[in-house]
């Protein structure tokens, strides 16, 4: 089994940076657990849709370059579909039971994923309808994966 959380920007701010360190650790006994970051293209401020699209395209092809092929991508996008922390230790219980060995949770940049990348998606996973800063909802994601794992393996978990 392999997770690996594929994330466009860096984590710049030292707390979320300690508590993505803090959950990857306690994943690690889990299985193998990785996360990847990929650089953000700068925005122009009063960019156009033109240009916006051309950085989610760009940013889709570093995306694209790093997903191995067979691997079940989960697309992070705010209409996907939400589940509750049983919910998601299930569908992941589920993809691994049918064979899906190798998984890759996505966050886009600032400006949202390229079309690319949601066609490549195998499927569409939303935190919640809010909007949240990058670094967050990868922290939010972290510990939710680290919960599914928890529960998965049958041990008691915080509701």
């Amino acid at each position: 089994m392999s997770i690996t959380v594929l994330a466009v920007g860096r984590m710049k701010e030292k707390p979320y940076r300690m508590m993505a360190d803090e959950y990857m650790k306690r994943l690690s006994r889990y299985g193998k657990f990785e996360e990847i970051e990929l650089p953000d293209l700068p925005e122009p401020s009063n960019s156009s849709p033109a240009i916006e699209q051309q950085i989610r395209e760009k940013e889709g092809e570093s995306i694209l370059s790093r997903i191995r092929p067979g691997a079940h991508v989960v697309a992070m996008t705010i209409p996907g579909k939400q589940w509750d922390s049983p919910g998601l230790s299930r569908h992941v219980d589920e993809l691994l039971s049918r064979g899906a060995s190798d998984i890759v949770f996505v966050i886009g940049g600032s400006l949202g994923l390229s079309d690319k990348v949601i066609a490549r998606a195998d499927e569409e996973m939303s935190m919640s309808k809010m909007t949240f800063p990058h670094q967050l909802a990868r922290v939010m994601l972290m510990e939710q994966l680290y919960r599914a794992m928890k529960i998965r393996a049958g041990e008691r978990y915080h509701k």
